[in-house]
């Protein structure tokens, strides 16, 4: 069966590849999942903490009394909260790239311009054939306004697509006021790729040991939001779209291609099963595919998105309605 995909300009045997997770610190995983037929690997993140933790850092060398104060040694997690410093990270990513053969995408972790510039242009020569930029972002501030929240991230695709010549990804979470517009404008800013969505983890609170809880990890149920928003944007947009959240199994990623998705992200299924898992997951695909006479996945590829419909909102208020009146009591 004829699995193949384009993602980023890249020719890929399938659509399946881990996304940025865990799993990319070990260089034996990293192979495990090149093994299973991970058809590309997404990097862990490097976070924009980390930069401004060197550059903390770089300052306090030259400036003794940086420390006077004991609250400046708050702002910043201590450095233990992360697994690689960007030195560190950018090392690792040329290990990642000389241990397989599939196409090596890093990803930065932040909010601002910062210095992403630099470390995007430090990625790329460490190896990286794509840049994937994770925006993770909860706007708290009551002062600032949706626009300027869409207008710095705008300003971020603007400053590391002229920075650097491999193709660009951003992941996004799906709040924003208009999103189908915010796509429109990422693609005018030159991204290459959209990866829906960044996970907000929503954090429990333990009454007793007034502590936050771990997080979780996702399940089947987070990818409804994921082909809402693939149906949506793929007939609107030219940048190739990724599926990342609430895929498990061969099912969920046959639904995102035909939401329209060029490329499916998992991470919670493999921490969980273990990189092995992605090749059960391609299996699957591929015989469903074929038990339902399918001549390759691009036949299949974004026949469920809204481009037959000539106005998706009337649409998506329809099925609310029936979805509403149907519920059986």
């Amino acid at each position: 069966m004829d699995l193949s995909t384009t993602y980023l300009g890249f020719e890929l045997p399938h659509p399946l590849m881990p996304g940025a997770s865990p799993l990319a610190h070990d260089l034996d995983a990293v192979r495990r999942l090149e093994d299973a037929g991970a058809a590309a690997i997404v990097v862990h993140s490097l976070f924009e903490e980390q930069i401004v933790a060197e550059q903390l850092a770089t300052h306090d060398a030259i400036d003794p009394h940086t420390e006077s104060f004991g609250e400046a040694l708050s702002y910043l997690p201590e450095p233990v909260e992360f697994r690689l410093g960007p030195e560190e990270y950018l090392e690792q990513v040329t290990r990642v790239k000389q241990a397989v053969s599939v196409p090596v995408i890093g990803s930065l972790n932040g909010s601002s311009p910062g210095g992403w510039v630099k470390y995007a242009k430090l990625i790329e020569q460490a190896g990286a054939a794509a840049l994937e930029l994770n925006v993770y972002h909860v706007a708290t501030d009551p002062d600032e306004s949706g626009r300027e929240v869409e207008q710095r991230t705008l300003e971020l695709v603007r400053s590391v697509k002229g920075a650097i010549d491999i193709p660009v990804a951003i992941k996004l979470s799906p709040f924003y006021s208009s999103f189908a517009h915010f796509a429109g404008e990422l693609e005018q800013a030159g991204v290459d790729g959209m990866v829906l969505f960044n996970r907000f983890y929503q954090p429990d609170i333990d009454p007793e040991e007034l502590e936050v809880r771990r997080v979780n990890l996702s399940d089947t149920s987070e990818l409804l939001l994921r082909l809402r928003w693939l149906a949506i944007l793929s007939p609107q947009v030219k940048a190739s779209l990724a599926a990342g959240g609430g895929i498990h199994d061969g099912m969920g990623a046959i639904k995102a291609v035909m939401a329209g998705a060029d490329a499916v992200q998992m991470v919670s299924t493999l921490l969980k099963n273990g990189p092995g898992k992605l090749a059960h997951v391609r299996d699957q695909m591929a015989k469903w595919l074929e038990e339902h006479e399918y001549e390759s996945l691009r036949q299949m590829q974004g026949s469920m998105n809204l481009s037959r419909c000539p106005n998706p909102e009337n649409y998506e208020r329809a099925n609310y309605i029936q979805m509403l009146q149907s519920w059986g009591v």
